[in-house]
């Protein structure tokens, strides 16, 4: 870590929010400027307004402002992934610009941080937004991610958390992975915890997600149950279902004999939907074990060829 790094980073993703920079920028600066050495990092995600010009011209007036421009919309998991990478704090936090996160929660999830935690992670207890195209999806999503990962969070669609960096150097973002960040860092050891911010209704710019957001967050919500539970050892889930395959193949299989040579109603062989079924439970039970033992091999080649381990290391005494 450079001795000349700031002590917090803040990473603001966004894309169209012209309206909403000036004042976002204005409010930081009062949040943070007399009580933490910091920068900011705007992510301008394919913006098509004025916004990268806005930027810019806080970048010419303040050195603390930093930015990045992508050449088209690549979402904001990408854009927080580029903020993470350049991100020179000890402490990161990244927080909507639409201003609905508060700047002003900022000093205070720092403060918890500080208490001994890894990750904080806001909380919007009160919210304002549309019940049906944002609440309703949002309160059974968030029911579903804390069950199946096992993270009692309220709310993973906040943007506003605070990071210890280190923890972040452990994860890496793919698709739209960014609200998962708590689950993916509580299963490298991180001590996760939330606490309530405020949220404020959008007072300019418009809302870039919908209902098809909440389909999305179930099929990453897929892939990191796998990637947390299964991401070394693949052949347990593909074996068990191959296993569980398997014995319905047997089952139908012993149905089907029991008819024909036992039981008096019996069904012609080439007419008894239990064979067919039986031969397609055979053939899915052979597929999805040589498909694990595939999958075993391409993990085994992943970690090898990259020299990562299978393990995080939080502390090293010698």
């Amino acid at each position: 870590m450079d001795t000349n790094s700031p002590d917090i980073t803040i990473v603001v993703p966004l894309l169209n929010e012209q309206d909403n920079i000036k004042p976002l920028y204005e409010q930081i600066t009062k949040a943070l400027d007399s009580k933490h050495d910091y920068e900011v990092i705007f992510i301008d995600d394919g913006s098509t307004d004025d916004s990268f010009d806005i930027l810019t011209q806080l970048h010419n007036s303040d050195t603390k402002v930093k930015v990045v421009k992508f050449r088209r919309n690549f979402g904001q998991t990408a854009a927080l992934s580029a903020g993470f990478d350049l991100a020179k704090g000890k402490i990161i936090v990244a927080l909507d610009a639409d201003l609905q996160n508060d700047p002003a929660d900022i000093p205070k999830i720092i403060d918890k941080l500080n208490e001994g935690y890894d990750v904080v992670s806001g909380w919007r207890k009160v919210r304002h937004d549309h019940a049906l195209t944002r609440l309703l999806p949002s309160l059974i999503a968030n029911w579903l991610i804390a069950r199946i990962t096992g993270v009692k969070l309220h709310d993973f669609g906040c943007t506003l958390k605070a990071y210890r960096s280190d923890i972040l150097s452990e994860i890496n973002l793919y698709g739209e992975m960014h609200r998962f960040i708590p689950a993916l860092a509580s299963w490298s050891g991180a001590k996760i915890t939330e606490i309530v911010v405020n949220h404020r209704p959008r007072t300019a710019g418009v809302a870039k997600y919908g209902l098809m957001r909440t389909f999305k967050v179930l099929l990453d919500l897929i892939t990191v149950k796998f990637l947390g539970s299964y991401s070394t050892k693949p052949i347990y889930i593909f074996g068990g279902l191959g296993i569980l395959s398997g014995i319905g193949a047997t089952l139908s299989g012993a149905v089907v004999l029991y008819q024909k040579y036992i039981s008096a109603q019996h069904l012609a062989m080439n007419r008894n939907p239990l064979l067919v079924l039986a031969a397609m439970l055979v053939t899915a039970t052979i597929q999805l074990i040589l498909m694990g033992l595939l999958a075993e091999m391409l993990v085994r080649t992943y970690h090898e060829s990259q020299s990562r381990p299978t393990y995080v290391i939080k502390e090293l005494l010698q």
